[in-house]
């Protein structure tokens, strides 16, 4: 069906190769996408994307940024960042990107920590902010990507125009460049987002991440004619390596997101074909739908319901390899066309790969999905190994990230955790060989996750080793999968389990607010969040969806106590990565007094 470059030889294995593989197939078809507002986008060829993409290596030398140097990027994610992401790597530069959605401190401690010789902003309030955060002591050249550029800064414009004088003064130039950068060299240094930790610097190199995206043609059916929209973090693997290198080796077109609440607009305009989320988006869109579906008349609730039982019996026979008859296959189509359909319309209503990326996914949350036509595909990636798992297309099962890919080796160690070993692993972490050394053991990338691995070659992720609760009686519990059970329902917003070295479980919530309206007594109107959670029918809707919950687990992980928080957890608090993970830690830190209340006095639920 489609048709792609051939994998380049090891020896040849680098990011400016692989695009000049598809500037040379794909040439003026349309790579990249970028919003400038009213609905109209700027269009840049696969050509255009090479030639600015070595324009700004060659400008970079100019400004002695050479092999080897790391250069910074501070910016949303949006077509520039790309084209000076590739361009550094074309450079032999090493490129280092930043959360956007940490504090500006924290942005500014990190490329202090990096030490960059220039940095990628994404305009001139960026730069501002990082310079007021502590970043003005960097020695380092600032190019801005958008708009002007403040004093002490060149534009990305101005950047592009001496590289190319640069290569029309010597045509020989990007030659050199191309044959000085070997696939051993250094090529992206991820910010890890620290959900279970302070955050570390790993190194990736070129042969890492073209290997990790050879394997993608073999897995994932998309190419030219296909299109996506990007929105996540551009500092995270996901994004990084699936939606920024990989749709370079397979030519597939990129649209880039104004944001998220612009995002829903964007999908019914865009339409894409392929579509990347985390958890928290399909979370939401699922939340949205049911919290709708209550408000309808019986008999609407009555048929939706009965379209999800009966698409989740077919979802289930499939994943057993057993395709539904002829009667299932009519009735499915009438449940498509009366519910599913309109479901799927608000994600454009042409996606054939819808995947799940950046996080856990919750299993009853993926049956859900694969019971209304559109199962989430899941996989398997973290930024020390590379994405080394995936679910087939044809095949997905719910709760599990899929199969090992090809070239990528998985085995479960003896206490449980699960290990990577190929070319997709990392080469260590930026100045630190001791946390190198802890992970990379006898040949081995120690992940932190639990699994299991079936007959079948399908893996599951059951827990991470560090956040395992053993509570006082010796019983051991895996959070996750106790907190993904609480993701299908709609009231349930964020929630946090606790119980390490204490008698029984208890757990923190925040309240989905828009489902709160629906709760009958809950008296929701014109009230506060704070005043909202002291809501007795809202304690009492809260305590049922425990309840139910409590029924799916064995009797000493059952929730016995739990709070509603006055806000939701949040990056500014500490309490969650830039991609939305909970960092435990922290809200236990944040939250020790409520922690206390649900620990005084008897069990209740």
């Amino acid at each position: 069906m489609y048709t792609y470059p051939p994998d380049l030889p090891p020896a040849q294995r680098t990011i400016h190769r692989l695009l000049i593989q598809a500037a040379e197939m794909w040439g003026s078809a349309p790579a990249l996408l970028q919003p400038e507002g009213g609905g109209r986008y700027r269009t840049y060829t696969w050509s255009d994307y090479r030639s600015i993409a070595e324009e700004t290596a060659a400008g970079l030398r100019t400004i002695g940024i050479g092999k080897g140097d790391i250069v910074g990027l501070a910016s949303e994610t949006r077509a520039e960042f790309y084209l000076a992401d590739i361009g550094t790597m074309v450079n032999g530069s090493i490129a280092a990107a930043v959360y956007t959605s940490l504090a500006a401190t924290d942005q500014a401690s990190t490329l202090r920590n990096c030490d960059p010789k220039a940095v990628f902003v994404e305009d001139a309030k960026t730069m501002k902010s990082l310079l007021s955060a502590g970043a003005s002591t960097l020695p380092v050249r600032w190019i801005v990507l958008s708009g002007d550029a403040p004093d002490g800064a060149i534009t990305f414009d101005h950047l592009r125009q001496a590289g190319r004088a640069s290569i029309a003064a010597d045509p020989g130039l990007m030659d050199r460049i191309r044959e000085e950068v070997t696939p051993d060299d250094h090529c992206i240094l991820y910010l890890t987002s620290g959900a279970t930790g302070e955050p570390k610097m790993g190194l990736v190199t070129h042969n890492s991440l073209i290997f990790n995206c050879d394997m993608g043609p073999k897995v994932l059916p998309v190419g030219a004619g296909d299109c996506t929209l990007a929105f996540l973090p551009s500092a995270h693997i996901t994004q990084r390596m699936v939606m920024e290198a990989l749709m370079i080796r397979q030519g597939v077109t990129v649209y880039f997101s104004e944001g998220l609440n612009k995002m829903p607009a964007e999908l019914r305009t865009v339409r894409p074909t392929f579509f990347v989320a985390p958890p928290r988006v399909w979370e939401r869109i699922y939340s949205s739908v049911t919290t709708e579906i209550r408000k309808k008349s019986p008999l609407v609730r009555r048929l939706f319901y009965l379209g999800i039982g009966f698409g989740a019996d077919v979802a289930r026979r499939r994943q057993e390899g057993r395709d539904p008859g002829p009667i299932q296959t009519s009735i499915l189509k009438l449940f498509d066309r009366l519910i599913f359909e309109k479901i799927k319309e608000r994600l454009g209503g042409r996606i054939r790969i819808a995947a799940s990326g950046a996080a856990p996914l919750g299993k009853d949350l993926a049956e859900f999905y694969a019971s209304i036509g559109l199962p989430l595909i899941e996989g398997y990636g973290l930024t020390e190994g590379g994405v080394v798992a995936l679910n087939p297309i044809d095949r997905p099962v719910s709760g599990s990230i899929g199969k090992a890919l090809p070239g990528a080796e998985l085995k479960i160690a003896d206490d449980g955790e699960l290990l990577i070993r190929g070319e997709t692993v990392f080469w260590g972490y930026y100045k630190d060989p001791g946390a190198s050394a802890a992970v990379l053991r006898d040949g081995w990338l120690h992940t932190g996750d639990i699994a299991e691995i079936r007959g079948d070659g399908y893996i599951f992720i059951t827990g991470r080793k560090k956040e395992l609760i053993v509570s006082s009686n010796g019983k051991k519990i895996y959070p996750a999968r106790i907190e993904g059970l609480f993701k299908l329902e709609p009231l349930v917003n964020q929630v946090l389990l606790i119980g390490d070295r204490l008698p029984y479980m208890t757990a923190l919530f925040t309240i989905n607010t828009a489902a709160a309206e629906t709760v009958k007594g809950a008296d929701t109107v014109g009230r506060s969040l704070p005043e909202l959670v002291k809501s007795p029918a809202l304690h009492a809707e809260l305590k049922k969806v425990v309840t139910r919950v409590n029924k799916q687990l064995a009797p000493f992980e059952q929730i016995r106590k739990f709070k509603i928080l006055e806000r939701d957890f949040s990056i500014e608090a500490g309490e969650l990565t830039p991609t939305m993970k909970l960092r435990r830690g922290k809200v236990l830190e944040n939250f020790k007094r409520e922690i206390g209340e649900l620990y005084a006095g008897r069990e209740e639920l």
